[in-house]
């Protein structure tokens, strides 16, 4: 809003605002000197966020480059310490089927030393069976319901295991095939 017109008389005193005017050295720029300068800087400040914010883009698709290629190695590696268990099972398996002459307690024993192999190798991985007895509560989450069949267990458990399931790292690789009671038979 402009100030209301006064009277100037050149011989009065100059007011508190010409004075002021005046104190300030004579060097400052004009108004639209001052807008160039400003706009000037404001354009700097866009440039140094715009680079910032180019920066930031490319650390973030390094961030995900690099991310992606560890996925990558873990799916292309993360059998192999399974599989390197594995080795002395199958070196085992082939010694056993080279042996001529073997009496049936002599591939006995070394199926089961085979077989121990194997264990020590799931063991290792965490691999674990899912072997539920008679009698445990069903679960599908875990187990693979192939009938119902009548059974002195209760209703909703396990009647009997038809084939072991297994986890791996508490994850279900194959669920237990079972069969679930019915109940009593009436």
């Amino acid at each position: 809003m402009p100030a209301p017109q006064e009277d100037l008389d050149p011989q009065a005193a100059p007011s508190a605002e010409t004075q002021a005017e005046d104190s300030q050295p004579a060097a400052e720029a004009q108004p639209g000197e001052d807008l160039a300068t400003l706009l000037d800087a404001a354009q700097k400040q866009i440039a140094d966020y715009h680079d910032q914010l180019l920066r930031a883009h490319a650390e973030v698709e390094n961030v995900r480059r690099r991310a992606q290629e560890d996925v990558s190695k873990a799916r292309k590696f993360g059998t192999e310490s399974f599989a390197e268990s594995l080795i002395p099972v199958r070196d085992s398996l082939e010694a056993a089927l080279a042996q001529e002459n073997q009496t049936a307690e002599d591939w006995k024993a070394g199926v089961e030393a085979t077989l121990r192999q194997l264990n020590t190798a799931f063991e290792r991985n965490q691999m674990r069976e899912i072997a539920p007895a008679p009698g445990d509560v069903f679960d599908p989450h875990r187990h693979q319901a192939i009938s119902n069949v009548s059974s002195e267990h209760p209703q909703g458990t396990i009647a009997q295991t038809l084939q072991k399931g297994y986890l791996i790292a508490d994850r279900v690789l194959r669920p237990a095939l079972v069969m679930v009671s019915a109940g009593a038979a009436a």
